[in-house]
């Protein structure tokens, strides 16, 4: 390195305290730590005699539920991801294509509308009812309202975290091992337990961490489909038992899950990163399916895109057609649309300052401060919301009532700009990672401070990462319920909190035009995440492939 990258990257030790970005930074991280902050602290006071009616009648049965619906939507997502990403990535058979594509579409289903869907498609005045008691006794009928539903609902929707994490491994993996592997005879279900499964246990462990963090988030599908889970329980104990010290004590509970889950992600991801060091030089080598294997593939994609989308999908486009655009519905639509607009232009604002600051701070500990700022992504939308309330009380109260921000849509802007900081973030740096340094020194070679290299150099260069963040930022909060529905004001309502309240009072079709709505937009990440996902698969090097080893691979049926 040279010493003119030294003396801008880490400067002079006396500099320190005119560091505008560090002290910006610290700034910012510490207004962005409030709401959890504000939380512990009321956490650790006195909530009367609620407390022991909590741990005696409502603590243990809510918590022995919640871990039971995440380790069974874990696993399930767990199979169904690692499978299908396994089969799209290394089996060739008709439709791999296609389902490379389509296995994302429910990422664009948010777990809410899922679940509204499914309980009016299963409901015994419905045509699944009807169907069954023609061919088998009525008692025997599975019901949806069970903790079996709410896992069977939320795996169908929250699995393509596995496939995606899973199928960037299965990318990166080394074609050499598979090739060996089939060279001494494994087949291909042999290579994958053996080699693939093996090497991508970090990053399905990454997924499944995401899995059950949505998990912890979620509140109105197992509220709709009567799970009553810890989140449920923090949400009642405020504003049904109307204990807030109570509320904020369940909700450092659900902090405590958190963070032994954020603690696994964040290992894992390091493990991942070392197994994916394995260039890849030649191209993806595809195991030729016989006629049965390769249907039982093609019934293996097919089924979570056709329950995980398809269905519920074409339940709302039936109700939504008798339905008309009615003034509330454009009330809601438009409240959504600014709120998104705002926060996501506020949030991507914030994360490119923080990413810039991390890059050229003269602190190494920059980028701890930045990841700490960025934590709000993994606390529940539920929690973050009752923290933001606490914060804003005791500005309100600091001020003597002169400063009033509860209640307001400034409360939900801020707490969106918390919670979705790391998506922004995230996208933001990695942008950054591919600009070189030397842009930077030559700009500042030249007289240029980094303010004006930022505004001059890095945006007009960052376009597409910026673009990103907006668009993930955009839809995130167009789809946010948990945290709108506690912090929203009077009479105030968004396209999510109107499908939750017409939902509620068993207005299923009614709710079916803006859930519509709320699916179309949330196109926009899938689209967005197959954009990347092509462009590392075009990214990797690829030469030609032995004869020999061509005709070991792809010319032998299963």
């Amino acid at each position: 390195m040279s010493s003119s990258r030294l003396r801008w990257v880490t400067g002079p030790r006396n500099q320190i305290w005119h560091d505008t970005w560090l002290w910006g930074s610290v700034a910012l991280a510490g207004i962005m730590a409030l709401p959890v902050l504000s939380l512990i602290g009321l956490g650790f006071g006195s909530a009367g005699d609620i407390w022991p009616h909590l741990i005696a009648h409502v603590i243990p049965a809510q918590l022995r539920t919640t871990v039971m619906l995440m380790l069974g939507v874990g696993v399930l997502c767990a199979i169904t991801g690692t499978v299908t990403a396994w089969l799209v990535t290394f089996c060739q058979f008709p439709g791999r294509q296609l389902f490379g594509w389509a296995l994302l579409l429910p990422l664009a289903m948010p777990t809410y509308l899922s679940a509204y869907s499914y309980a009016d498609i299963l409901d015994q005045a419905g045509p699944v009812f009807s169907f069954w008691s023609l061919v088998l006794p009525a008692h025997a009928y599975p019901r949806i309202h069970t903790l079996g539903g709410a896992i069977g609902v939320l795996s169908l929707v929250l699995y393509p975290y596995v496939f995606l994490s899973a199928r960037a491994a299965f990318i990166q993996q080394s074609t050499v091992l598979i090739e060996a592997g089939r060279t001494l005879g494994l087949s291909p279900t042999a290579c994958f337990w053996r080699i693939g499964l093996p090497l991508a246990r970090p990053a399905i462990a990454v997924g499944v961490a995401l899995v059950l963090m949505e998990c912890l988030n979620d509140i109105g599908a197992v509220e709709h489909l009567g799970v009553q889970t810890l989140t449920i329980g923090v949400y009642d104990t405020w504003l049904v038992r109307g204990s807030l010290v109570g509320a904020a004590q369940m909700a450092l509970m659900l902090l405590g899950f958190i963070a032994l889950l954020t603690i696994v992600e964040r290992t894992q991801r390091r493990a991942r990163g070392y197994v994916g060091r394995q260039s890849r030089q030649r191209s993806l080598p595809r195991f030729m399916l016989g006629r049965t294997s390769a249907l039982a593939a093609f019934s293996a994609c097919l089924l979570p895109v056709l329950l995980g989308f398809v269905v519920p999908t074409s339940a709302l486009i039936t109700d939504a057609l008798q339905q008309s655009l009615t003034p509330d519905v454009q009330r809601a639509a438009t409240n959504s649309l600014t709120l998104a607009a705002i926060a996501a232009l506020a949030t991507t604002g914030l994360g490119m300052l923080l990413a810039y600051g991390a890059r050229s701070s003269r602190i190494r500990a920059m980028r701890a401060l930045v990841g700490f700022s960025a934590l709000g992504y993994a606390v529940p939308g539920t929690v973050l919301a009752i923290g933001t309330m606490i914060a804003l009380a005791g500005i309100t109260n600091w001020t003597g009532g002169a400063i009033l921000l509860g209640g307001t849509g400034f409360a939900l802007i801020f707490a969106y700009t918390v919670r979705f900081l790391a998506l922004a973030h995230g996208t933001l740096e990695a942008g950054f990672g591919r600009i070189s340094m030397n842009m930077d020194m030559a700009a500042r070679s030249l007289g240029t401070s980094r303010r004006h290299t930022l505004f001059r150099v890095h945006i007009y260069l960052l376009r597409p990462p910026v673009l990103a963040a907006l668009l993930l930022v955009f839809v995130d909060v167009m789809k946010e319920l948990p945290a709108t529905l506690i912090l929203r004001p009077f009479d105030f309502e968004t396209l999510a909190t109107l499908v939750y309240m017409r939902a509620s009072l068993g207005q299923v079709e009614e709710a079916a035009l803006p859930a519509l709505m709320i699916i179309i937009v949330g196109l926009v990440p899938v689209v967005v995440t197959l954009l990347l996902l092509d462009t590392q698969t075009r990214s990797q090097p690829r030469v030609a492939q032995p004869n020999i080893v061509r005709n070991t691979v792809r010319t032998q049926p299963v």
